[in-house]
Formats: C-alpha cells, structure tokens, sequence
C-alpha cells in the first residue's frame, strides 16, 4: 500500500472514530428546528430539489453570457420544462411542497433558457441575413 493510500485510510479511520463519539450531538427532535409542520422527508426533497433544479442555470448563464445559441439545444429545456409542469400538478395531487416549489423554479429557468435561445437565434440569423 502507497504512502498516500494510507494517509487517507488513517484519515478516514480517524474521521469514522470521531463521528462515532458524536452520537450525542444528532438532534432529536429535527421537525421543531424549522417549523413543525416540516417532516425530515420535506427536508431532504427541498435540499435534492435545489441541486437537479440549479443544474440547468450554467447553460443559460453561459448563453447569457457568449450572446450566442453555439452548442445550446432548445429541444433539451423545453422537454424538461414540460415534463416539469407535470411534476408541479403531480405535487399538488400529492399536497408536496418540495416537489411544487422546486418544479415552478425551474420550469422557469427551462423556459428563460428557451426564450433567451430564440432571442439570440433571432439576432444570429439577422446579422447573418444580408
């Protein structure tokens, strides 16, 4: 075993031990931390929702920021933007909070990313128009 394989098994060991010690330090009563009507479940579909609806945001930020449709395709975030308006109905069929919240978010990060598409697309065959 190399030198740096077992620094990171030491590493790794030393962090299992001392988490193992901080059994005490997990709170109990984790609905009441935010608001008691929030279950654990809601919790961790708030914090997934976050990361898969953020997830579009770098092609638009990166088409906002080229002034370009190169290497966009359209057809991706208006597919997800439908299918997305399906999960909000299915949320509020299921009364889930999480899956409502999240889904109206980027449905309109799909849609912006669609409309900025055909705002540049315009310009681009303007210019290139003679």
């Amino acid at each position: 075993m190399g030198r740096l394989n077992l620094l990171i098994l030491a590493i790794v060991s030393l962090g299992v031990i001392a988490f193992w010690g901080c059994a005490d330090l997990v709170p109990r009563d984790v609905p009441s931390l935010l608001h008691p009507d929030i279950s654990r479940s809601e919790i961790l579909g708030l914090v997934a929702g976050f990361g898969t609806t953020f997830a579009a945001l770098p092609d638009l930020f990166g088409m906002l920021k080229r002034r370009s449709t190169a290497g966009m395709n359209p057809r991706m975030a208006a597919i997800m933007g439908v299918f997305q308006i399906l999960w909000v109905y299915y949320g509020l069929l299921i009364a889930s909070r999480p899956v409502i919240v999240w889904n109206v978010v980027a449905v309109l990060i799909n849609f912006l990313t669609v409309g900025a598409y055909r705002y540049f697309a315009r310009r681009e065959r303007a210019a290139g128009a003679p």
